[in-house]
């Protein structure tokens, strides 16, 4: 008989596909979140085996992650030999271990090579047996701040371990959201076709200020750059984000991308006069074409207002420089005619390809979007902003 968590396998992806994942579960607050963890796992695909502390067991029960995962909790190494079964250097050996939550007792065990539960005990085997290991630190902020906490972060790292930097708020170093812990998990374990390359992705939307303090932008939701710079950094990229939160932006970058953020297009060209070559530029925000004629301080109320405009610099034209890869965006009111008019902003503005889409992917999840190459190859497809994003860099990469 299936396990009821089968239902939700793969239903986000198939990128952890017949991938095994040992999760090591600490005793810190935090391992209240390993529920909602192990299942964003499982909706990539993956088998997730739950390895646990006996301090974890006073935050969440074993049966909790026996029905979260379907598998049986080891909670105490027996003569199964379970950490030589799942991370000796056997035949299906784990393809990943992942520390979350991580205490502060634990990284300085891992980080001294001490094996001394079920947790520690695998990870040093995972160690000799060069199985990726990602820890994930949550622990009070002073805690963290130690001089020796720090030497252990420092010495996991020399040793290959991945660690994901806590969230420090609040007087605490704050476990990292799960899409913050997933995305470096699926970059691990991807197909690394971007490996090393420096990938830029423009997005969001810039405003212009009119006076001190009114201002104009454009309505873009910036989730098709947030898609394309996560893909980017999913499939090994060097991935960097330059974010313009304007009036339509409500996402926030996740903390695992290289994040600049802009606000006026003066601001944008700022970035890119300061910046180094990238291997590959794709510019989807929503640029101003023109800017209001700035007054100093604040325009009275209550009278009529006659504003002044002038254009701004092409964007693009200014990216080509920096990059042999310029990819941009056409946005359109409707889909007549748009291929021409993508078409002819590419030849204009020397980009390698350009997305024609139209108004009522605003703000969505989902985009329609024609995909055209310098050579007028066309791709015409339609789904999530995350599934097109991942198309549209497959594509690029040809």
């Amino acid at each position: 008989m299936d396990h009821p968590i089968d239902e939700i396998r793969g239903v986000k992806s198939k990128k952890l596909e017949g991938k095994l994942i040992v999760l090591c579960i600490t005793g810190s607050i935090a391992a209240g979140e390993s529920i909602k963890l192990v299942r964003e796992l499982i909706r990539h695909g993956a088998r997730v085996v739950p390895v646990m502390t006996p301090r974890a067991h006073d935050i969440v029960h074993p049966y909790a992650l026996a029905c979260a995962t379907g598998q049986e909790v080891i909670t105490t190494l027996t003569g199964n030999i379970e950490h030589v079964k799942f991370c000796g250097d056997v035949k299906d050996k784990a393809d990943a271990v992942l520390v979350a939550p991580c205490t502060a007792n634990t990284l300085s065990k891992i980080a001294l090579g001490i094996a001394d539960n079920p947790v520690t005990t695998c990870v040093l085997c995972a160690l000799g047996s060069q199985i990726p290991i990602l820890v994930v630190p949550a622990m009070h902020s002073a805690m963290y701040r130690h001089p020796r906490i720090r030497e252990h972060v420092a010495s996991c790292k020399k040793m290959g371990i991945e660690v994901i930097s806590p969230h420090l708020a609040e007087g605490k170093a704050k476990i990292v959201s799960t899409r913050d812990i997933v995305a470096p998990t699926l970059r691990v374990l991807g197909d690394h076709v971007f490996k090393d390359k420096k990938v830029l992705i423009i997005g969001g939307a810039t405003t212009e200020f009119i006076d001190d303090v009114r201002v104009i932008t454009n309505l873009s939701s910036g989730k098709m750059a947030l898609a394309l710079a996560t893909k980017a950094y999913e499939m090994g990229a060097i991935a960097t984000l330059w974010y313009g939160s304007g009036a339509g932006c409500s996402c926030s970058p996740p903390s695992f991308l290289d994040t600049e953020t802009f606000c006026t297009s003066d601001d944008l060209l700022s970035l890119i006069g300061t910046s180094s070559r990238f291997d590959v530029i794709i510019n989807c925000a929503a640029i101003s074409d023109y800017k209001p004629l700035k007054q100093e301080g604040k325009i009275p109320s209550g009278q009529k207002l006659t504003l002044q405009f002038m254009p701004t610099p092409i964007i693009n034209k200014t990216l080509r420089s920096k990059t042999s890869l310029l990819v941009g965006f056409k946005l359109e009111c409707t889909p007549e005619k748009i291929i021409e008019k993508a078409y002819s902003r590419l030849c204009q503005h020397r980009l390698d390809y350009i997305i024609a889409n139209t108004l009522d992917t605003l703000g969505g999840d989902t985009i329609t979007m024609w995909l055209i190459s310098r050579e007028k190859k066309i791709l015409h497809k339609q789904g999530t902003k995350n599934d097109i994003a991942e198309m549209i860099l497959n594509t690029i990469h040809g």
